[in-house]
């Protein structure tokens, strides 16, 4: 079955281009996609070399992992289903994560149409969603993990590491959870779409944490309950475990490479809880899409481009040159 997909055909260039599919099956789902959300970080990092695996950084023994189609999130419209689904019908709205591809270095994919994707990995959409808020969902649902780690009530301080889109999605749920949310980042035009509330603020780091700032921000005996990390920043983990309460929780989505250590010693003089969330589940995909309909998880706002899928090569030039303000990257079928 032939498709198209945003293949990375060598380090740093990616062509749209045709694609081999697997016929689909019983247990699988076809959908014809309509946008499709470029994971910045992980595509980047995948586009350029860097990964061997989701979470594993190629080392120089290993193959480069070329050609294949990054990304693992897209939204569309059902256009057949196997003999064994049940919980969706054609022509209906629906989001799916990895799909099925044929001959490329990896057997499935993200940007990828018609998309060939096993029922497990495909969620209706509810009535009323519009799929464009929905096509990043699994990494919003990254955001939703990071923010669920640790014990978080009513008031308590919390820090989010990172402006970019994981950051934003985070530091929502640690609002919906009752938080007080500093968000630390290097780009005022994305600190800036962080909607802060009472308590709430935001602080640019580009010239280096400054920490009296953090300090007047927790009125200094309140201190810190949970930091999340989420650009893998170790030495600001570290900057920051002094104002920590006991007990406190550290959660830590960035990508590290070679370079992920962190000293377990160093986080017992506070007794402080280490988190290490990852990958998807049904059930926090689940509650993401839920907080998604509900607003209290926001998307569109964190879009700034938006490229027909044949130009595919441009919008990944953009993210991996930054030759513009980019945050969210949408590929439009």
């Amino acid at each position: 079955m032939q498709a198209y997909g945003a293949v990375a055909v060598e380090p740093w260039h990616v062509k749209y281009v045709p694609v081999d599919v697997p016929e689909p099956g019983p247990d699988d789902v076809v959908i014809k996609v309509t946008h499709s959300w470029i994971s910045n970080g992980t595509e980047g990092s995948f586009v350029r070399g860097e990964r061997i695996a989701g979470d594993t950084p190629r080392a120089d023994t290993d193959p480069q992992p070329f050609p294949h189609i990054s990304g693992y999130q897209k939204v569309g419209v059902v256009q057949s289903v196997g003999a064994n689904v049940d919980h969706l019908t054609p022509g209906e709205s629906a989001f799916a994560t990895v799909s099925r591809v044929s001959g490329l270095f990896y057997d499935h994919g993200g940007h990828v149409s018609p998309a060939v994707t096993h029922k497990s990995q495909v969620w209706p959409l509810p009535k009323g969603l519009d799929p464009v808020a929905a096509s990043g969902l699994v990494l919003t649902q990254v955001g939703y993990n990071v923010g669920m780690c640790g014990e978080v009530g009513p008031g308590d301080l919390a820090i989010v590491i990172g402006d970019g889109m994981v950051g934003h999605w985070t530091a929502q749920t640690l609002q919906h959870r009752g938080a007080r949310v500093l968000m630390l980042g290097r780009h005022d035009y994305r600190l800036d779409l962080f909607s802060t509330r009472d308590g709430d603020r935001r602080l640019n780091t580009a010239n280096g944490l400054n920490i009296q700032s953090v300090r007047d921000w927790a009125d200094g005996a309140n201190r810190i309950q949970y930091v999340a990390d989420t650009v893998g920043s170790v030495p600001t983990i570290y900057e920051l475990l002094g104002e920590m309460r006991q007990f406190g929780s550290i959660a830590s989505a960035g990508f590290y490479g070679a370079n992920g250590m962190i000293d377990i010693q160093r986080l017992r003089q506070r007794e402080n809880s280490l988190f290490a969330p990852a990958g998807w589940s049904k059930s926090r995909m689940d509650s993401t899409l839920s907080l998604l309909a509900d607003g209290a998880l926001t998307t569109k706002h964190l879009i700034t481009h938006r490229f027909p899928v044949e130009e595919a090569d441009k919008a990944f030039d953009l993210i991996l040159s930054k030759s513009d303000k980019v945050l969210g990257v949408i590929l439009d079928w």
